[in-house]
């Protein structure tokens, strides 16, 4: 279960769009933050943030194959991961780009909406996925791919660091997807972060506001002088009230 310290930066990071976090990741030198090629599946506009719960693959090999088959279902990892990512995570895949194989499907991942999970990433295929997107849980992906996923991958570890979409994921990351895509939020910035770009989502909803009132581009996109004070003294008198 998510502490409280973690609602809040789940909260203040779900106001908040993927283009403004990257904004405020890049000014503070993060700029391979953004998953490359992953996307929201058809149909489907979702919002999510949650901590990430990752699960890595390597290639599929056709010597394991037939040992894999075999395995107690308990000790398969897709299982694994389906019951394992906690209330509030996301379950963050490394299929190394390739989409040539499914990395989940309706009933694993509706396991892990009705338990709670805030979703699903992953750089490679996903099937059943207008099943999916009729639920509503969110989930990101590279393509949609109905062959399963035994064709390309064979997942070997949870919770261990990966790259998703080009960008390296650690177990405990904020994960935040909307429908521009995934943004990966260093945990250990992730207050400081979702604070700054809060302030900056305000800050721009105000810049829009102006406008849409007739107001010109400059001075208004970024904020300068009489626009800028007039930002400054709605947002004292916000505070106040």
């Amino acid at each position: 279960m998510p502490t409280e310290a973690d609602t809040e930066i789940i909260d203040r990071l779900k106001r908040c769009g993927t283009a403004t976090l990257s904004t405020i990741l890049t000014k503070r030198g993060l700029n391979h933050v953004f998953m490359t090629g992953v996307t929201p599946l058809p149909g489907s506009k979702p919002r999510m943030v949650g901590r990430a719960f990752t699960m890595r693959s390597v290639a599929m090999r056709e010597d394991k194959l037939a040992d894999d088959k075999a395995m107690n279902p308990r000790l398969n990892m897709q299982r694994r991961a389906t019951e394992e990512c906690g209330v509030g995570e996301v379950l963050v895949i490394d299929c190394r780009g390739d989409a040539n194989g499914a990395s989940g499907g309706m009933m694993l991942f509706e396991r892990m909406r009705l338990r709670g999970c805030a979703g699903v990433v992953s750089d490679g295929g996903v099937r059943d996925a207008w099943e999916i997107a009729e639920t509503g849980f969110p989930v990101y992906a590279k393509a949609v791919c109905p062959p399963n996923s035994t064709l390309a991958h064979r997942f070997i570890e949870l919770n261990v660091p990966v790259s998703c979409g080009g960008v390296a994921v650690y177990p405990g990351d904020f994960i935040a997807g909307d429908p521009d895509g995934v943004m990966v939020v260093p945990q250990e910035i992730a207050d400081e972060v979702s604070r700054q770009a809060l302030d900056y989502e305000e800050q721009e909803e105000f810049i829009l506001r102006r406008i849409r009132d007739g107001a010109t581009i400059y001075g208004t996109y970024p904020l300068e002088g009489e626009g800028l004070a007039e930002y400054e003294a709605e947002l004292a008198a916000r505070r106040k009230g």
